[in-house]
């Protein structure tokens, strides 16, 4: 960032004109009966020993980041929703995942990194998700911020069940954190939590939509507060979280790399929502239902290693504009993303860039209703996921997935790729349709996989005739009408992403009330007479 008087992390222990904590201190830890806790002289970080929940984070002469008047096991946590084998849904028992046991992998002056394990226990059997669960914790030297990662395992002789989601929370100081950035236009200072309480907020048709009708400061009257109206897909998904004014510190979730999370790039999920709460979403129906559940069916292991995801900490003097701490961390979020895969972490179950694979080659396209030579498949996805039939990247949950975007030629190339056994998956902006390739790509470690020219021909019986919108996954080309005045989130109004205001599926009905549309090919516009979604009335 070029503004000196904004902290970040690894400036080598460099104290900045702004106060903000900084140190090239080793890192410490201290192991307490009942806690342990992680100091690098610029970040402290208090975990519950051997639950494994973060009670406190103390940043720049701010004691506790988190909200403190919750119990300590509601600060910081992991957690996931799990069920029965042969369960219907998308939801079960939540489970913040009580570790029984806590181990130090590494301690040494450059990082510290702890482990929580809870070991599946069958005597209790349809009363604890049957996992292997180990939570870590990683602490670097001189960096503003820590690392978190997660291993579940089940074998092939414990009990089947579904997994709908899991997750990292935390829930920050209401009475500090006022300001969430989810994206570039994509943020505001927000209302508290107490306004979504009875009296304060009227519940609408959905549980997390609430009309604040007579919030604790005036200015949110009358606005729509839902939580998934700051969702985003997992391509665009990278750092996201909070800002505090006074004294102004940044909290952010970071992502470096989508490999880990299901359902691939297009797959939406929560961020930061009223709170203030950040998330680490990992693995979620949201958006798909049942489809993207994980369900283990008896006698089938599993493995999977969530994260590392990083908890960026930054502030500012008081001199200075607070929302560049949002600037800051998104070059931050840069750093992560080239360090990835990371080479800290101490698991056996991680791998390290030594040992994965290499794959690229070059898709084209196929259409002789445009061209009689192939066409480069020019902004083409194109990724690596398990095998499955076309287009079953989208609701893939048990195994990694990696993607990149092809050249203008179509060239791609896809690094440090897991090793394993993969199809090649593809989709072209402008073009209907999925690709998958017909054999497996076998992934071995420090392996160059060069799979030459690959060709997607376009299903189509014909010319194109006419054409409504563009088939790009997207309806943000068609008609999304202004929301209900009653309804409104103030931050999307004149947004580019408008169609996120609550209620917009009664708008359908109101706006046409008699008949359904009718499009007329040649006369028609789809920008004004084509609604953005099918809606039933």
């Amino acid at each position: 960032m070029e503004n000196q008087d904004v902290f970040t992390a690894r400036d080598g222990g460099e104290m900045g004109r702004d106060g903000c904590t900084s140190s090239s201190q080793r890192v410490r830890l201290n192991v307490q009966d009942k806690l342990v806790v992680m100091d690098n002289g610029m970040v402290q970080v208090t975990v519950s020993k051997p639950e494994g929940f973060i009670t406190g984070i103390k940043y720049n002469g701010i004691s506790n980041l988190l909200e403190v008047r919750n119990e300590e096991f509601d600060r910081g946590y992991w957690d996931l929703v799990w069920s029965e084998a042969g369960s219907a849904g998308t939801t079960g028992t939540d489970d913040r995942m009580n570790a029984t046991k806590f181990d130090v992998i590494v301690e040494n002056d450059e990082q510290v990194e702890i482990s929580f394990t809870r070991m599946w226990d069958s005597s209790k059997e349809g009363t604890m998700v049957p996992l292997n669960i180990d939570k870590r914790f990683v602490m670097l030297r001189n960096c503003s911020g820590f690392y978190s990662y997660g291993i579940y395992e089940h074998s092939g002789e414990w009990p089947a069940f579904n997994l709908p989601q899991t997750r990292i929370v935390f829930k920050l100081r209401k009475d500090k954190f006022k300001y969430m950035a989810v994206g570039d236009n994509r943020q505001r200072c927000m209302p508290l939590p107490d306004d979504r309480l009875p009296g304060r907020g009227q519940p609408l048709a959905t549980p997390e939509a609430v009309l604040l009708v007579n919030p604790v400061e005036p200015e949110f009257k009358g606005e729509v507060d839902d939580k998934y109206q700051y969702s985003c897909e997992n391509k665009d998904l990278q750092v996201h979280g909070w800002i505090c004014f006074d004294p102004p510190v940044g909290f952010w979730q970071i992502t470096p790399s989508n490999e880990f999370r299901s359902g691939g790039l297009l797959k939406q999920n929560l961020t930061s929502h009223v709170g203030p709460i950040t998330l680490a979403m990992f693995l979620s129906a949201h958006y798909g239902g049942e489809d993207l559940v994980l369900k283990l069916a008896p006698g089938e292991p599993w493995k999977k290693v969530f994260g590392p995801v990083f908890f960026y900490l930054n502030c500012a003097s008081k001199a200075d504009d607070p929302l560049k701490l949002w600037d800051d961390a998104k070059e931050q979020m840069l750093s992560e993303v080239q360090s990835w895969p990371y080479a800290f972490p101490a698991s056996e179950e991680y791998q390290t860039s030594d040992q994965r694979g290499y794959v690229s080659g070059k898709l084209m396209i196929q259409d002789r209703y445009i061209s009689e030579t192939l066409i480069p498949a020019n902004g083409a996805y194109v990724g690596l996921a398990p095998p499955g039939e076309v287009g079953s990247w989208q609701t893939e949950v048990k195994g990694y997935q990696l993607w990149t975007k092809a050249d203008s030629d179509g060239y791609f190339s896809i690094n440090n790729v897991r090793t394993g056994d993969y199809y090649i998956y593809a989709w072209v902006p402008c073009y209907v349709g999925d690709y998958r390739n017909d054999g497996a790509i076998i992934v071995t470690p420090g392996c160059q996989v060069d799979v030459g020219d690959l060709v997607y021909e376009p299903p189509r019986d014909g010319p194109t005739l006419w054409e409504i919108g563009i088939p790009d996954r997207s309806a943000a080309e068609f008609y999304v009408p202004d929301p209900d005045p009653k309804y409104i989130n103030r931050l999307y109004l004149n947004h580019p992403d408008k169609f996120r205001q609550y209620g917009l599926w009664e708008r359908y009905t109101e706006l046409y009330p008699d008949n359904d549309l009718i499009y007329t090919i040649d006369a028609s516009d789809y920008r004004k007479d084509w609604f953005f979604a099918q809606v039933p009335r």
